[in-house]
Formats: C-alpha cells, structure tokens, sequence
C-alpha cells in the first residue's frame, strides 16, 4: 500500500529542498575556488625579470596561417629577451603560410623556417611538428605558442622570470581571448572559466596530482631537460589533448609545473566564427576526460542542471506557476553565485563584463558541443585541418 498522497509531497519536497541545498553547496564552493585562485594565478611580470637568462628557442607549428603568423612571428621578433631565436614549422601549409615565413626569415636572421616533414604513422600532425621543432632547436629553454597568438615584447622576460622564480619545470600561461564573433563570445571564454573555477591551484601545486595540472597549448615554457625526461611530443603523440597530458606527465615525473596569468602579455584569437569554434572544442573536449564515458556525462550534465535549474524556478515563479516545495530564496541565491562566479572568472582574465549576463547561454551550448563531441568520437568522424583524429578507446569509468 502506497504512502498517502500528503506523505509523497512532502518527501518530495524534501528531496527537492535538499537538491537545492546542494546546488547552492556546490557554486559556494566553486567560487571560494576561483577567489583562492585570485591569488594562486600570478600575473606574468610580478617577478623581476632576469638580467640574462638562458638560450631560449621559441617554436611555432603553423598549417595554413597566412592570416596569423605575420603579426605572430613579428610579435617574437620584437621580444626584449636577451638571447632568443624563432623556429617556425611550415606543416604543409596550402595558403600563402609558406612564402609569408620566407620574407620574414629574410629580414631577421633570428628566424628559421623548418619545412615540415610527411606525417609518420601513429602521429597526429601538430604533435609531429612539435616534435621536429624540438629537435631542431638550441635552447635551454623551449616555448612552445601557437601561429595565432601575439605577445608583448616583455613576455619572453616575464615568462623566464616566472618559471625561475616558481623553480618550475613547465610553465604555463592563460592568453587574453580575443572573441569578435557572438559564436567566440559565448564559448570560447568557457575553457578558460573552467579553469579559473575548477582547478584548486593552490592545493595542485603542493599536492603533486596529475589530474590536478592545467596546461595551455598556446603557451607551454619547458625546460628542455625536463620536456626530454617526459619523452617530449612522442610520448602523447596519438593524444588530441597534447597540452593536458604533457602537464599530467610532468607532475608525474615529479616535476615543477606553474599556471600564470599572461592576459597582460599574450593575446589571442583562438577560433573564428561559429563553426570553427564549434569544430574546435568538439575534437577535444571528450578527450581532455580521457575519454571516459559516465564523467563525462555526469560533469556536463550536472553543470548544465546547476546554472539552468535556479533560473528555471524564478522564472516559473514570476510566471505565477506552481513552484511548491522548491525555494525561490535558494534558487535566487544559486543565481547570484553563479554572477559572481562568472563575474570574477571574465574579470581576471580581461573579458567582457557584459558576457556574464549570457553564461545560462553559454552553458547550454557547451553541453551541446560536449554532446557533440562524443557522438563524433563514438563514430569516428573526428578531424582538424583536413587531417581524421585518431579514435581511442571508449572507457566507462
């Protein structure tokens, strides 16, 4: 026999409170994350810059950046460093990336173009060109930065000082986004949200967890001692999230690894465009999960339930529908937790303010490019740049 109907209600009502509770537990936490990480995250250029400091080879893989790699290499040319060269890696470019490369290397002879050799099996194509870059440089120190990021004369210097003064093995930084595009505007500052939110940095450098690490692609500073000692690009060759593993392998190892504020000193235009963005972060996002099925799911799912349900209980509440048993104070609460969640996340890393008013947007359509890329993953129709992703193994758990 059933409990009376008075009895379900109010059980319901319980486990719906309580629910609640646990959103508003859940975003309060989150946020006392990203304050601790106001402090965590030094800015580039706190340290006092060095004197001298070691040979430092920046490299740069570029595949059709005839659009990006003039300002790019321009940008580390100007670089006040003391002892620096620029070794850029044509990857079979098919635009006018390649004769672009060639008037600037006859300008500067600190510049060196590498032609990129044939893809070898078992690779993916920037790993590959990583990889020849590095073997082909003469520093101490290797940066790895992308085709489409521009830097201050300063960075080379803020970064050296950095990574001294962290006496870190790799050193990371987060660029300043440049989104021009309502698309760019409503996911590409997500990645970086999670970061600023997610990732307790504070506890992740004491506590040496791999899966604590964050590492960004555009702007990786090794030691080549230790980028040698990890195995460098060939020990990720076949992984689509190159940056994440190659950080989760240095903390392993047992080495020093820094997450640094650049927004003041590197900028970038990560994606141009709706679909490019949407192309994007659907080859990697499944990826940086390891491919495992059930975390996956329940990550986006839950984040996607935490920053719509609050606001779906107001809004039924002023539309004069039935809210009973759930609480309006609580879900106005979990709504002001997320503004200034997202508020503190745009502000520190030099985004418009004016986008936090769109996060419950930019949410939805992060779960739906996370969606999206699991079912490109389970059918095998991942690529980028005209080049299919190797596909890896679907794990559960």
């Amino acid at each position: 026999m059933g409990l009376p109907a008075a009895r379900k209600e109010r059980a319901l009502s319980t486990l719906w409170l309580a629910h609640q509770i646990g959103v508003v537990v859940f975003l309060a936490v989150v946020l006392l994350i990203a304050v601790s990480n106001l402090g965590a995250v030094r800015r580039l250029g706190a340290d006092p810059p060095p004197a001298h400091g070691p040979r430092l080879s920046v490299l740069v893989p570029a595949r059709d950046e005839e659009a990006n790699i003039g300002s790019c290499v321009r940008s580390l040319l100007a670089q006040n460093y003391p002892d620096f060269e620029v070794v850029v890696l044509d990857d079979h470019s098919t635009d006018g990336t390649g004769a672009a490369l060639a008037a600037l290397a006859a300008e500067d002879g600190r510049l060196r173009v590498l032609a990129g050799r044939d893809l070898p099996d078992g690779w993916l194509g920037k790993h590959w060109a990583c990889q020849q870059l590095a073997a082909a440089a003469d520093g101490e120190l290797l940066l790895f930065t992308d085709a489409d990021t521009r830097h201050d004369p300063r960075t080379l210097r803020a970064a050296v000082a950095a990574l001294t003064a962290a006496r870190a093995d790799l050193l990371t930084a987060l660029p300043r986004q440049e989104v021009v595009t309502w698309g760019e505007k409503l996911l590409v500052p997500v990645f970086q949200w999670a970061f600023v939110s997610f990732f307790p940095f504070a506890l992740a450098y004491r506590w040496r967890a791999p899966a604590l690490t964050a590492t960004v692609g555009q702007f990786m500073l090794f030691r080549r001692a230790a980028y040698e000692a990890i195995g460098g690009h060939a020990a990720v060759r076949q992984d689509p999230v190159d940056d994440m593993a190659l950080g989760r392998r240095v903390r392993a190892a047992g080495l020093g690894w820094r997450l640094a504020d650049a927004t003041g000193h590197v900028h970038c235009r990560m994606y141009h465009g709706f679909r490019q963005t949407l192309d994007g972060f659907s080859k990697n996002l499944f990826a940086a999960f390891g491919n495992r099925l059930l975390p996956f799911l329940f990550v986006w799912l839950w984040n996607g339930l935490v920053f719509w349900q609050p606001l779906v209980i107001l809004v039924l509440r002023a539309a004069g529908a039935p809210v009973a048993g759930l609480s309006v104070g609580l879900a106005t609460a979990a709504v002001v937790e997320a503004l200034v969640l997202w508020g503190l996340a745009y502000g520190r890393l030099r985004l418009p303010l004016y986008l936090v008013l769109f996060y419950p947007l930019s949410t939805l359509l992060f779960v739906g490019v996370a969606l999206r890329s699991l079912v490109l993953t389970l059918t095998g129709r991942l690529a980028w740049k005209g080049r299919p992703l190797a596909s890896r193994r679907v794990r559960w758990l």
